[in-house]
């Protein structure tokens, strides 16, 4: 039994290339309950999406965790072996022309962290009533709204 729970999301106000937020509410197996959020002046809501994960396994040294995202994007490409594809082909895409996969930094910083980890991955629908994903949806927009705020600030 999985007892180490992280709910992930991102949020990016004007996607692309506007004031992000990122999330996540990581519940331990201690009973420890952690939640962090951060935000980017210019960036996506994939962006987003993956740095939520990202900074949700770098805030626990679990083993074995469930991830919990409504990032089709993100619970696929570890599930459908998408990233291993992109790897084998030299971070490019299947698509016409092979362009080369986006966000390639993160998903290197992804791999890392989930490397030698149990992990199972998995999809919620967003704004469907899961408390956790409420929780962090409502996190990375303030995230974003903040960095939002600051640019308006003349920061």
């Amino acid at each position: 039994m999985v007892s180490v729970e992280l709910w992930t999301d991102g949020s990016c106000l004007k996607n692309p290339g506007g004031p992000g937020g990122w999330a996540f509410v990581l519940l331990e197996a201690s009973g420890q309950r952690i939640e962090s959020s951060g935000g980017d002046r210019e960036t996506t809501s994939n962006r987003m999406e993956l740095t939520a994960v990202l900074e949700g396994l770098r805030a626990t040294d679990a083993g074995t965790l469930v991830v919990v995202t409504d990032s089709e994007y993100v619970q696929k490409a570890f599930t459908q072996g998408w990233l291993a594809k992109w790897v084998r082909n030299d971070w490019h895409t299947s698509g016409k022309g092979k362009p080369a996969v986006k966000n390639r930094d993160l998903w290197e910083a992804l791999l890392r962290e989930s490397a030698g980890r149990q992990i199972t991955w998995r999809h919620v629908r967003g704004h469907n009533g899961h408390a956790e994903n409420e929780r962090a949806d409502h996190l990375a927009y303030e995230a974003a709204a903040a960095v939002e705020a600051r640019i308006s600030d003349g920061f």
